[in-house]
């Protein structure tokens, strides 16, 4: 069931956004924006605090210069995560090769053999995400 949009004092249809872009706080642009510019395939435009992941011209996510950023723990701890990626693949077998390669640990294995699931990896921050397939 859908939830009836609730208009403000402002809005009387929903807004109109042009653009969403995730945004991950990172310690070191340069391992963050490298990371998942491979995992995409893509390319890094980068301004001193801040790195745009681009593939085809199109912005895919944002990695914002956070120093103190403190590494989520997954799936609990001090640190919780406040966002994750689910990432769906052809290839479960080759993604997973290729993830590790660009820095990805893995946090949750999955038999890779099955028809369908998802493995829990963090990236080089900390961030957890997931290659799933089926």
């Amino acid at each position: 069931m859908a939830l009836p949009f609730v208009g403000g004092p402002c809005f009387d249809e929903a807004m109109d956004i042009l653009r969403t872009t995730i945004v991950l706080d990172a310690p070191d642009l340069e391992a963050e924006s490298s990371f998942w510019a491979g995992m995409y395939g893509g390319t890094v435009e980068a301004e001193p605090d801040w790195h745009d992941v681009v593939v085809h011209g199109q912005t895919k996510l944002g990695i914002q210069l956070a120093p103190d950023h403190v590494r989520p723990e997954w799936p609990g701890g001090d640190q919780q995560q406040q966002i994750h990626l689910d990432l769906h693949v052809p290839d479960i077998a080759a993604a997973d090769v290729e993830a590790k390669r660009l820095g990805a640990r893995v946090l949750q294995e999955a038999d890779i053999g099955q028809t369908s699931g998802f493995v829990v990896y963090a990236d080089p921050a900390g961030h957890p995400f997931c290659l799933c397939w089926g």
